[in-house]
């Protein structure tokens, strides 16, 4: 699932950018990442589901963080 939220940032970072080059790919791109992760099967068994997915946020980014260095 951080693989996921990795693809995710990473397209949305596209998307961001000025003049992003098919855009239509990207928005479908981004669209099935984001179905992905909100009906992943590990949602059924957290607790708190919006700490987890901001959790999951948070550790895509220090990852990425991390590789970059």
């Amino acid at each position: 699932m951080v693989q996921t939220q990795h693809a995710w940032n990473a397209t949305f970072a596209a998307l961001a950018a000025p003049r992003p080059r098919d855009t239509t790919a990207l928005r479908r791109r981004l669209l099935r990442l984001s179905v992905r992760l909100w009906w992943h099967p590990y949602w059924e068994t957290v607790p708190s589901v919006p700490t987890g997915r901001s959790e999951l946020r948070q550790l895509a980014r220090t990852r990425r963080a991390v590789q970059a260095a």
